[in-house]
């Protein structure tokens, strides 16, 4: 473990139910596990200092002028005002190297600790965040005509973009988690990317949590109700599948999000959770039948890995980082439109032959996907910038 680089790493989201905290949250726990120095900041509900064995954990209060950025994630514009105090923490962890996840105020504060010290910035990139900001304005502006909403939103997404390339290009290495995001992100910053894979907990999402008793076909969704996840396209599968005369049927979402009201409004055959955790998220994976997740802006979706370890098969949307885990035919389909889902989803439906063996494949898929090698891989990419071993790290 003496090679391993000491790396402060700086994420936007640690204790929030998405995808980045749950790296967050592995990559803390991989580091205690194979007592590796490894320096946590991230914000918090108090301002306070923990050591637990190697890994040490700053947590920041955001400020009263802090905003939402979706339900459970907020933004403190004064975040850098914790500049000095992760200083003097982190003189005497005296790390190698720094790693954020993105440019929110976790991310900003990280940078410039980076620079600060002198040290190699390597940066993830998890979020298309220039897809978030077409979606959502877009969304906002729905009096506006078709035209007009669709020419601004094109914009916002061109200048996210632009800003987002911008404030990556600062990075000595930059991590993305799928082929294509990679190779736009060095072909835009002109810096060094590689992939960073995700991984699963296959002892806590498995097919033994299943505790359904009922024989409802049960659709899932797992993600925020926002207009970037393109969750309406549930209201139009449901559709499909009643005019095919399929009504035996129940659709489970767990998350929440602006797009809340609408979906209660529009689908009839659907049960809302909110926001799921632990063990009773565990359980809602593998009591589903079938897992649908619209989204053409994720760079990986990482529930489309834990439906798979919970044994169940998934129907995803073409573009974005999901279409990566699917083998047409074999653990999932890849659907473009309400119909094709439909489709899929009647075809699991009316074969119990062919679902239980794509039960068993999304399950054999997930299997090889441990956190363990994920970081591993992560650490090895660290060694292609040399970070810096002197005496003096300062």
């Amino acid at each position: 473990m003496r090679n391993f680089p000491r790396v402060a790493f700086f994420t936007d989201a640690f204790h929030e139910a998405n995808g980045v905290g749950t790296i967050s949250r592995e990559f803390a726990g991989f580091a205690s596990r194979h007592q590796i120095p490894f320096f946590s900041v991230h914000a918090g509900p108090e301002t306070r200092l923990a050591t637990q064995g190697s890994v040490t954990t700053l947590e920041l209060r955001r400020g009263p002028l802090s905003f939402p950025l979706d339900r459970e994630l907020r933004c403190d514009p004064f975040f850098t005002r914790y500049k000095d105090l992760a200083d003097a923490h982190l003189s005497s962890f005296k790390p190698d190297l720094v790693h954020i996840t993105g440019p929110g105020d976790v991310g900003v504060l990280g940078a410039w600790v980076a620079h600060g010290w002198r040290r190699p910035l390597v940066a993830s990139w998890h979020t298309n965040l220039q897809e978030y900001a077409e979606r959502r304005l877009e969304r906002a502006l729905y009096w506006m005509a078709p035209a007009a909403r669709r020419k601004i939103g094109v914009a916002a997404e061109r200048l996210a973009m632009d800003a987002l390339v911008l404030f990556y290009s600062m990075a000595r290495l930059i991590m993305a988690p799928n082929r294509d995001t990679v190779d736009v992100l060095a072909q835009r910053t002109k810096r060094p990317a590689v992939l960073m894979r995700h991984g699963v907990d296959v002892s806590r999402f498995c097919p033994e949590r299943r505790k359904r008793r009922d024989d409802l076909f049960t659709l899932g969704y797992v993600g925020r109700l926002t207009p970037e996840k393109n969750v309406r396209v549930l209201a139009g599968i449901e559709r499909e599948l009643v005019d095919r005369g399929m009504r035996d049927f129940r659709l489970v979402l767990v998350g929440a999000g602006s797009e809340q009201e609408w979906l209660q409004a529009n689908l009839h055959h659907a049960e809302f959770l909110g926001i799921v955790r632990g063990p009773a998220l565990s359980q809602v994976f593998a009591d589903m039948d079938v897992f649908l997740f619209p989204s053409s802006t994720d760079t990986f979706g990482l529930v489309i890995l834990e439906a798979m370890a919970s044994g169940v098969p998934v129907i995803v949307a073409p573009g974005g980082g999901p279409h990566y885990q699917v083998q047409q035919g074999q653990n999932g389909f890849i659907a473009a439109t309400p119909a094709e889902f439909a489709q899929y989803i009647m075809a699991l439906r009316n074969d119990p032959q062919l679902l239980a063996r794509m039960r068993q494949a999304a399950r054999q898929q997930a299997c090889s996907a441990s956190w363990d090698s994920v970081f591993h891989d992560v650490y090895q990419a660290y060694g292609s910038i040399q970070p810096s071993r002197r005496k003096d790290r300062r």
